[in-house]
């Protein structure tokens, strides 16, 4: 009976062992202890009570503390509760907490609000920090104008820029810088009268474009604009002059060829008329007849005078049967 007693007495602490060590294992799981610690360890104080509320609010107290704890070596005076709401927002709180650090050593005055709202913007605002720092060489593919003789010019340029932090939100990005110098190298070259000025001073389109303010509402501040390159294209001006020319070419072909038609219509149209007027002689001729006959029937012409009309048209004829036989070629100029 007392070896039945103990042995359940002692299943029976051992199960309440081993349910303690379940809920102690629960509650290290939940309870990230060992990152308390290793905040308390640094300096930082954070009640173990507030982490397990990130827990609850479903916010991974690493992303949290990790980089509190580096903000606070850093001298930087950050809350859980300014990480806690970016990291709800959705920004990354590493990323800002190293962009706080990068402008505190290189003196630049950067707050968290606008620090999480530039990340919260979709920009790299670490990145933004350190182009402040190191200044950002954007190259231009060639861009191509037209100088007042003609002559293409292409030209190439570097725009050493440095992130406005102030701009960053709502600011224009490269995309607007790049557009913008390239309308003013396109304008500045089409300005010269000559491409050989281009030429000779290339530095005149990056002082004419740096002094038109174009980094004006963009996130950057441009400190110089270098040609890198400036290259001679096609000859603009004697290609429209070869164009136009062919144009007129052909303007005047077809002008030309619309004469000729009217000209081809016109001789037609008198060819028409003198088959008209042929018709109306043989209808004139076949009248002839008719009126002999009736001036015979009436007694206005005798029988004599009939015949010697006929006589004197047989010689006619006959006449220019001659004249036909001894000058054919005259006769077929006029037919």
């Amino acid at each position: 009976m007392n070896l039945a007693f103990i042995t359940g007495g002692a299943l029976v602490t051992l199960l309440i062992f081993v349910v303690i060590i379940i809920a102690i294992a629960f509650i290290l799981s939940f309870v990230p202890i060992g990152l308390w610690i290793s905040a308390v360890a640094a300096g930082v104080k954070v009640g173990i009570f507030t982490l397990v509320g990130m827990r609850l609010r479903r916010v991974k107290p690493k992303r949290v503390i990790d980089p509190m704890i580096k903000a606070h070596k850093a001298g930087i005076k950050l809350t859980t509760n300014q990480l806690e709401s970016h990291f709800l927002a959705g920004g990354n709180v590493d990323r800002v907490v190293d962009a706080l650090i990068a402008a505190q050593r290189a003196d630049i005055s950067l707050t968290f609000e606008r620090c999480a709202a530039i990340d919260l913007a979709g920009r790299d605002v670490l990145e933004a920090v350190q182009m402040s720092v190191n200044p950002k060489v954007i190259e231009t593919p060639f861009i191509a104008g037209v100088a007042v003789d003609g002559i293409e010019v292409k030209a190439k340029a570097r725009i050493t820029v440095r992130a406005n932090i102030e701009r960053l939100v709502g600011g224009a990005g490269e995309e607007t810088i790049i557009a913008r110098v390239g309308e003013g190298v396109i304008s500045t070259i089409g300005s010269s009268t000559k491409h050989a000025e281009v030429l000779e001073n290339p530095e005149r389109i990056s002082q004419t474009v740096l002094a038109k303010g174009l980094d004006a509402g963009t996130a950057f501040e441009i400190l110089s604009i270098d040609i890198a390159d400036v290259d001679i294209g096609k000859n603009i001006g004697a290609d429209l002059q070869t164009e136009q020319a062919v144009a007129d070419k052909n303007i005047a072909q077809a002008k030309a060829e619309e004469r000729r038609a009217m000209a081809v219509a016109q001789e037609q149209e008198m060819k028409a008329r003198v088959q008209e007027m042929r018709a109306k002689v043989v209808e004139a001729e076949s009248r002839v007849p008719l009126a002999f006959a009736k001036a015979l029937e009436d007694g206005n012409i005798s029988a004599t005078d009939y015949y010697d009309l006929k006589n004197v048209e047989a010689d006619t004829s006959m006449r220019d049967s001659i004249n036909k036989m001894t000058n054919p070629t005259q006769f077929n100029e006029e037919e």
